[in-house]
């Protein structure tokens, strides 16, 4: 790494980019990490979005873009007419892909779940960069404690379809996360949303209440952190998708779980 107006070079000679430089995009982190970098825009403009984007669509074939205000939405689309664009209303984010670049695929399977409609747009931003890294998803939303008999069918469900992990957003109690966790054979991200109000509100409750969890196997991301807990759950669900995938005959089927409706 070098000082002042020199450049730094990437050691596989892929970028080179100057030291003053406002954004330096971590073209290589997908290859690195196995997260792709995502573009948070609602604290840049729209032609620093558009060009970071520009950069990772001639490198990787594909830019993420979250929380992509709605004024910003069609300027930065009009500025890269060569990409696909698929939206994600309830979350504002944006994947854009270049024609002919292979969609990704890992086999990992991962649970999204919500306790209210209200966590719905934090869970969205979690299922758009899990998708982004290959899952697939299934989401059950609107299975809160107030009506817990709504969670059983679609968690029995998700069992049986052999999920790696799951996510359970919950604001308000922030209770639905640890009932979860105690019920499923597989890890728990618990997704605290800003979704209440009063003493605990804006997720304090919710992240409190999470991290005070009885049940073993639930870890826990910040309020609000739906990308972090997306591109968690899909790191998780990717490695079990590969031992899976490697030596079929060697794996162990986890157990099935029977949640009693009665």
């Amino acid at each position: 790494m070098a000082h002042g107006n020199e450049t730094i070079t990437h050691r596989d000679g892929a970028q080179s980019l100057p030291a003053t430089a406002l954004d330096r995009p971590d073209l290589d982190r997908a290859t690195r990490r196995g997260i792709p970098e995502v573009i948070l825009a609602d604290s840049k403009s729209a032609d620093q979005v558009i060009a970071i984007a520009r950069q990772f669509l001639a490198s990787t074939g594909r830019a993420l873009i979250s929380r992509l205000p709605d004024a910003m939405l069609p300027q930065v689309v009009a500025a890269l007419p060569e990409a696909e664009s698929l939206r994600f209303p309830l979350s504002h984010a944006l994947r854009l892909t270049l024609p002919g670049t292979p969609p990704p695929t890992s086999g990992g399977h991962i649970g999204i779940i919500t306790a209210g409609t209200s966590d719905i747009p934090y869970a969205d931003e979690a299922r758009f960069i899990a998708e982004a890294m290959g899952c697939q998803v299934t989401c059950i939303f609107d299975v809160g404690v107030a009506g817990v008999h709504r969670l059983f069918d679609p968690l029995n469900a998700l069992i049986t379809n052999g999920a790696d992990v799951a996510i359970v957003a919950a604001g308000m109690d922030g209770a639905l996360p640890s009932l979860v966790a105690g019920l499923v054979p597989f890890p728990v991200i618990g997704l605290p949303t800003p979704i209440g109000y009063g003493m605990g509100g804006q997720g304090e409750g919710a992240l409190l209440a999470m991290l005070q969890s009885c049940s073993p196997g639930l870890v826990v991301v910040n309020i609000g952190n739906g990308i972090g807990a997306g591109a968690v759950a899909a790191l998780i669900a990717n490695r079990v998708a590969t031992v899976r995938h490697a030596s079929p005959s060697d794996a162990t089927a986890a157990p099935f779980v029977e949640v009693a409706t009665n």
